[in-house]
């Protein structure tokens, strides 16, 4: 069953819709950008209103604060007057006020979980939420026993200190059976340690492993669907940086392998470091983000590059297909983070040359956007904070398929461009893939020309372009996206097998959405690519 979300988080002029989430975009007024924020929150301004005082907060305290004048939120037992953010919330005023007065924990993590909210609302921190003690929650839920007055009096409740209800973990998946719950084990020999991974049912293939060797610590993430094994512990004894990391998909097996930096015989793997053998929701585990790289830094148009970051030595990863990673940088005193979709370094492959970056990624220039500045400015060597795959897009969603359309306005095309070469590389039921790719001008199509030689030379791959500010000698077709030119390019044969596939800016994603739908379309032959 495919998820067809419905709601977005870069801003309006970012084209990089790549992950789902649980709000839709609002337009905001001139100046209330990621970067004004920043620079507003930076400018000694008081923005709690206790003038640099921390306090602690009631359950009590904090619902009185509850209007657009005077909101306060608690996200994960730390209390935030978001009063002054209202303008600059990117998902509106209203998503904003869902949080007023309440915890909103668990609204933040379905929706932001990777953003760094200390970081970005650390001129709004009020205070910590109260916590009570154990002593008296007993005693509270003694007096929760009585059910009536005593003697004529009403029940005595002792005078409690209220919790934070985020001090309490968020209620998590029932796990599998115990039985189904993944394991690990060990083994040596003289010159190498292997790590096992036992997942007890079939993986894709590699990259649903993501392995990071830092400083002595292991860490192994198995990636199971929304699910997530982890395996994290400090080795007793020193290895060499390189790693290798085995799958056999078939009976869900990974192997990592180290190569001892002595030989000699272990008494034992090593120490358990935070959340070891843990089996999670994915949403539910923190993002992890290792330093990566640059190598490569070309020109695809006037304002597109395309950046190649190496992996550290230590790391094992590869981005499936439809996956994203979130991208972290220190911009003036705060920390930023952005998710891009990965590509290849090329449309198609064009020779088995070792490719010396392990993550490529295509990314438009904003020169008033909050992190890709600082992307242009990035010099060769430099390095970068990078996360592991996010996204719920599975390619078992194009089991049986034989018709694949792609929908993109601008650099929403970065999903798609993999996603041909897997159409038309490995998916062999697949008999046609169209791309209709909509764009301002000419000169901001990308891979124009390695799409036009695709098409001429693999009868299985169409391409439509559509400009909404054509020059005077264009030739192909013009104007915005519509239902009537949706209709003649979705057409397929009765008993055909359909997907449709779109990304791009909030709005073309979510009218796109809707027009395929008026078209017949099932939620089931439509899947969003959505930040």
């Amino acid at each position: 069953m495919l998820n067809v979300p419905s709601q977005s988080f870069p801003a309006p002029s970012s084209q990089q819709r790549v992950a789902p989430s649980g709000r839709n975009k609002v337009s905001l007024k001139p100046g209330r950008s990621l970067m004004d924020w920043i620079r507003f929150s930076k400018s000694g301004r008081d923005l709690t209103g206790l003038r640099g005082r921390l306090i602690e907060v009631t359950d009590e305290e904090l619902r009185k604060h509850n209007t657009r004048e005077d909101c306060w939120t608690c996200i994960r037992g730390m209390v935030y007057n978001v009063s002054p953010y209202m303008e600059f919330h990117p998902g509106g005023e209203d998503e904003l006020m869902k949080a007023a007065g309440v915890d909103g924990t668990d609204l933040f993590d379905q929706v932001h979980r990777w953003v760094n909210y200390e970081s970005m609302l650390k001129e709004c921190l009020v205070g910590r939420m109260a916590v009570k003690t154990s002593a008296s929650i007993k005693a509270q839920l003694n007096a929760d026993k009585q059910s009536g007055p005593v003697n004529g009096l009403p029940p005595a409740f002792p005078t409690l200190v209220l919790e934070p209800p985020s001090a309490v973990p968020p209620p998590k998946a029932p796990p599998p059976p115990k039985d189904h719950r993944p394991r690990f084990d060990w083994f040596q020999t003289e010159a190498m340690v292997n790590v096992v991974v036992y997942t007890k049912r079939k993986i894709p293939n590699s990259s649903c492993a993501v392995v990071d060797l830092q400083g002595g610590a292991l860490r192994v993430e198995v990636l199971l669907g929304k699910l997530s094994y982890l395996l994290h512990l400090r080795l007793s004894q020193e290895v060499e940086a390189c790693i290798t990391v085995q799958t056999l998909s078939a009976v869900g097996k990974v192997q990592v392998s180290l190569r001892k930096a002595v030989v000699a015989k272990w008494d034992e793997l090593g120490e358990p470091l935070q959340s070891h053998d843990s089996f999670l929701r994915r949403k539910d585990r923190g993002v992890f983000y290792r330093e990566c790289t640059l190598v490569s830094k070309t020109d695809v148009t006037h304002d597109t590059r395309l950046f190649g970051f190496r992996l550290p030595c230590g790391t094992h990863m590869q981005v499936p297909v439809g996956r994203h990673v979130y991208l972290r940088a220190p911009i003036q005193g705060s920390e930023v983070v952005k998710p891009y979709t990965p590509v290849d370094r090329a449309l198609m492959p064009h020779s088995t040359e070792r490719e010396h970056a392990n993550i490529v990624l295509m990314i438009k220039i904003y020169p008033d956007g909050a992190l890709t500045p600082h992307l242009d400015g990035l010099n060769i060597g430099d390095s970068l904070s990078i996360s592991g795959p996010e996204g719920p897009f599975s390619v078992r969603l194009l089991c049986e398929v034989t018709h694949l359309y792609l929908l993109a306005a601008g650099t929403g095309f970065t999903p798609m461009a993999r996603l041909i070469r897997l159409a038309l590389l490995e998916m062999g039921a697949i008999g046609k893939t169209k791309l209709i790719f909509f764009n301002r001008k000419e000169r901001d199509i990308l891979w124009r020309s390695e799409l036009d030689t695709l098409a001429g030379q693999e009868e299985r791959f169409e391409v439509e372009y559509v400009l909404s500010e054509p020059c005077d000698g264009w030739s192909g077709q013009r104007g915005r996206i519509e239902a009537a030119m949706l209709s003649d390019f979705l057409r397929s044969p009765e008993g055909s097998k359909r997907l449709v596939c779109v990304c791009g800016p909030a709005a073309f994603t979510e009218l796109a959405q809707g027009m395929v739908r008026e078209l017949g379309f099932s939620d089931e032959e439509i899947h969003t690519f959505q930040g």
